[in-house]
């Protein structure tokens, strides 16, 4: 990747991080974007408040973590987990994580979101997954986002929050967002004490089927 290419990587990862937090994905600094590079990847930097970040504050690291430039900024305390997916998911090209709300509600009840809408089929499977809980910033909770990201582009973090993969950083905030649509009608209908009515499996294998026509999901 050309010096320009990457300096427009930078500016669109900062465009998708302040886009991520004006919707509210993000308390408290929480959250991270990174892009695919040649050279391993561009991540968001620790502890900096989005609306403060510039182009220049994102960090470039290989996929061992190991810094591509000397000083700077320290990459997100996440980055165990997006050097991870990228070794073990060589088409994924960028990765959102947030705290949005409503996912993370369930996320906290280590609960999944099964097929009450068709829109699920959007997130890459039959159904939402929760990968197991550990420490953030761990190789032991990378393991269980690969893990639990097998066949599919979004996966609630037990008692964390929401990882979301695209084949473009715009593709992982869209299904970042849908994904917390999804949290929101069925916490709605948990909520007013409604069975939610489930697509089988044949049938979301059908909705898959067509996303896939439409081109890159994601």
């Amino acid at each position: 990747m050309s010096k320009h290419g990457t300096e427009d990587l930078r500016a669109e990862i900062v465009r998708v991080a302040q886009a991520m937090d004006r919707a509210g994905f993000c308390p408290t600094k929480s959250g991270n974007v990174s892009a695919r590079t040649e050279a391993g990847l561009l991540i968001t930097p620790s502890g900096l408040p989005y609306a403060a970040t510039t182009p220049a504050d994102i960090v470039a690291i290989d996929l061992d973590g190991a810094p591509r430039a000397e000083g700077g900024l320290r990459p997100s305390s996440e980055w165990p987990f997006h050097t991870a997916i990228y070794r073990a998911r060589p088409e994924i090209r960028a990765i959102v994580h947030t705290h949005s709300p409503k996912a993370t509600a369930l996320a906290c009840a280590r609960r999944p979101i099964p097929a009450f809408h068709y829109m699920v089929a959007y997130c890459g499977g039959r159904d939402i997954r929760v990968a197991d809980y550990a420490t953030f910033g761990s190789a032991d909770l990378a393991g269980n986002a690969v893990r639990a990201l097998e066949g599919r582009k979004a996966v609630l973090l037990a008692n964390h929050g929401v990882v979301a993969l695209g084949a473009s950083l715009d593709g992982a905030l869209a299904i970042a967002g849908e994904v917390e649509n999804l949290a929101g009608q069925y916490l709605a209908l948990l909520a007013a004490g409604l069975d939610p009515v489930v697509l089988d499996e044949d049938e979301m294998d059908r909705v898959a089927a067509k996303f896939a026509g439409y081109g890159k999901v994601g």
